[in-house]
Formats: C-alpha cells, structure tokens, sequence
C-alpha cells in the first residue's frame, strides 16, 4: 500500500464513523471457504478518538471485478468484531447475505 492509498483509507474511517483516525498496525489476513481464498490481503488497523462505542476500526479497500473501482471497509471492534480476521469475515458474510437477498 503507498501512501495515497493509506490516506485515501484513513479518510474513508473517519467519515465513515465520523471520527479521528490515527494509524496502529497492519496484518495480514487469509480467509478461505473450502480451500478457495474469499479475502488475502492486508488489514489496517486504527485506533479512533472521538467515537462513542468503539476506541479500534480495521480497514482495507479492494478493487471490484470488472469495473475500475475500489470498495472500502471500516469495520469497528464492537463485539462480536474482536480481530482483523473478525472483521473480514463479518464483512464477508454481509455480503454473502447482501448477494442472496
């Protein structure tokens, strides 16, 4: 990730959940379904300051299949959302909910 694409992350937490974002780490993460890769790549995480429930917010982008664009995700830690892995995979599912719907 260059720094264009961490500033354009760090914007994308703060308005998201309306608050200020400052940088903590990164981790990696592999989530597979029956040997098949859904997710692999890397996780920011941010400690936050001025949001009401949550004081950690893991975020990455991801660039969408066939048309150009990039989507970001800002999950916060709130439970059941307790690690980087967490919050792929709840995101994971919303879409796996989101697609059959």
């Amino acid at each position: 990730m260059d720094r264009s694409d961490f500033d354009e992350l760090k914007s994308a937490v703060e308005e998201l959940h309306a608050c200020e974002a400052s940088y903590l780490s990164t981790q990696h993460v592999r989530e597979t379904f029956e040997g098949i890769a859904l997710w692999d790549g890397a996780v920011s995480i941010f400690a936050l300051t001025g949001h009401l429930a949550a004081n950690t917010c893991y975020a990455w982008s991801d660039h969408q299949p066939g048309s150009g664009k990039r989507s970001f995700y800002a999950v916060l830690h709130l439970a059941p959302v307790e690690s980087a892995r967490d919050a792929v995979r709840a995101s994971l599912a919303l879409k796996q909910r989101v697609s059959i719907e």
